[in-house]
């Protein structure tokens, strides 16, 4: 493995715009810092209001000639950052463990992962088609083209560093739209080394803009205010994602919004226990609980309750908790305080209200951001893990008794993202898959996601899909020309 030092000095601390790294306006900083131990990773530029300007000027100056760029070029850019990525997964899987906290085998799936959107993309370029033929009274020629949408700002949260970027940067690519991207302030030197691979495989000047700034606030509605931006997706939380939509409204921007996350854990008396518990283990403790997609609220049969509960608790009481770095680490450090007294906070809440702690439950001592991994048995239904999104290593078992009850239960928030279901009923499944009001299902594994399969909720949860062959769409308008008969 390569030297965390040495490595975090090929890191670029500069703003990318037009195709040069620049220096922040008046030469702010800002820093980054590793949640394991609370140290120096880096000094970066903060961009400024008049940053963003810049970026959305460049942005705006290529987009025709990057619009008019052959598919197949635009695909082949991509499949060459894909490759560029795979030969530096270890580089880039280290620097989101060190600026981000997750185990770095974790850290290596995020790079696989990531750059699947890469390679799915470089594909779907070529493949943006359109539709010809004789409307139906027969009086002309129906033509519809598709156009890249245009300008896009794109933000990412903190917690997938790269998955996140190549998620929204891959589609914009191969639609032929220009981009400024806007990583979060807790993790932006993945982007930022991402930034730099897209220029060594060839992305022009302009086509993709990187500004990092601890002034999101102030920087975000110069570009969103911008007449000139046609797009808008971001990635984070609900609260934030109902700002950003009253922001998008006054130019009628096209918008996609992946936001929060509720996600029931069904396990009924019929399913097969241990790969219930298997699949619990991935839905919620990978990357830390740190993840939209968690399980969230771990709904098991009284039948099983005890049993599940048990098995999990065990398997649980064995993770090892360390900086990701080290060999073995199942658990890093959560990003920062504020998730550490979060987790605190649903623990106290859910024994207050009866629940039992069958492992874990307080903050690791010493340095870092560390939580123990946690286990309840015994949550009450009206905990706030039925309501909260908890981001966090926490894990509560309600019980349940009937079908019914579990997915009135399940459905019984403003949230729909995802839910996992486990069962051996082939019926069941079928009824469940109708009747959970998520825009994903997990049916019977805890780990659905994959480039090619379109990633989004219904509800507060989001608006739009990302990946698959939808997520293209997300950044391609529609055109229809009719032609009559001469």
């Amino acid at each position: 493995m390569r030297a965390e030092a040495d490595l975090l000095s090929s890191v670029p601390t500069k703003l990318y715009i037009g195709g040069e790294w620049v220096d922040a306006e008046g030469g702010k900083t800002l820093t980054v810092t590793d949640p394991a131990t609370g140290a120096h990773l880096a000094t970066i530029a903060d961009a400024s209001e008049s940053d963003a300007k810049k970026a959305m000027d460049a942005a705006a100056a290529v987009q025709e000639s990057w619009g008019n760029t052959s598919p197949r070029v635009r695909g082949e850019i991509l499949r060459k950052s894909w490759e560029l990525l795979m030969e530096r997964r270890d580089d880039f899987a280290l620097l989101m463990t060190i600026e981000m906290g997750k185990p770095f085998a974790e850290a290596q799936g995020e790079v696989t992962y990531g750059g699947e959107f890469l390679r799915w993309f470089a594909e779907e370029a070529v493949r943006i088609n359109g539709r010809f033929g004789s409307n139906p009274e027969g009086t002309g020629t129906m033509i519809v083209s598709k156009r890249p949408v245009g300008p896009s700002f794109l933000i990412t949260p903190w917690n997938f560093p790269l998955a996140m970027a190549t998620r929204k940067i891959a589609p914009a690519i191969a639609a032929g739209c220009t981009a400024i991207i806007k990583p979060a302030e807790l993790t932006p030197l993945t982007t930022l080394l991402f930034a730099a691979l897209l220029e060594e495989a060839g992305v022009p000047k302009g086509v993709v803009q990187v500004i990092t700034t601890s002034r999101s606030r102030d920087v975000s509605p110069v570009i969103i205010q911008d007449p000139r931006l046609r797009k808008l997706s971001f990635t984070g939380s609900t609260q934030v994602g109902k700002v950003l939509l009253k922001q998008a409204a006054d130019n009628v921007l096209r918008t996609s919004m992946e936001l929060g996350g509720n996600a029931p854990f069904i396990v009924f008396d019929d399913a097969d226990i241990d790969k219930a518990v298997d699949g619990v283990m991935i839905a919620k403790f990978r990357n830390i609980g740190q993840a939209c997609t968690a399980a969230n609220r771990v709904f098991v049969q009284k039948g099983v309750a005890a049993e599940f509960s048990k098995k999990v608790a065990e398997r649980v009481a064995a993770m090892k908790i360390g900086r990701g770095t080290e060999d073995g680490v199942n658990i890093g450090p959560l990003i920062d305080e504020k998730a550490v007294a979060s987790s605190q906070a649903f623990v106290d809440d859910a024994v207050q209200l009866g629940a039992t702690v069958l492992t874990g439950g307080k903050r690791v001592e010493g340095a870092g951001t560390f939580f123990e991994p946690t286990v309840l048995s015994n949550v009450h239904a009206d905990t706030r893990f039925m309501c909260e999104e908890i981001f966090g290593p926490v894990l509560g078992v309600i019980e349940f008794e009937t079908e019914d009850e579990v997915v009135r239960m399940a459905n019984d928030t403003e949230y729909g993202l995802i839910s996992y279901a486990y069962t051996n009923d082939l019926h069941r499944g079928q009824r469940l898959i109708e009747k959970l009001e998520t825009g994903m299902m997990g049916l019977n594994t805890g780990l659905v996601s994959n480039a090619a399969g379109p990633f989004g909720g219904v509800k507060q949860s989001g608006i739009g899909r990302e990946g698959s062959a939808e997520g293209i769409e997300e950044y391609l308008t529609t055109k229809y020309t009719f032609i009559p008969k001469a």
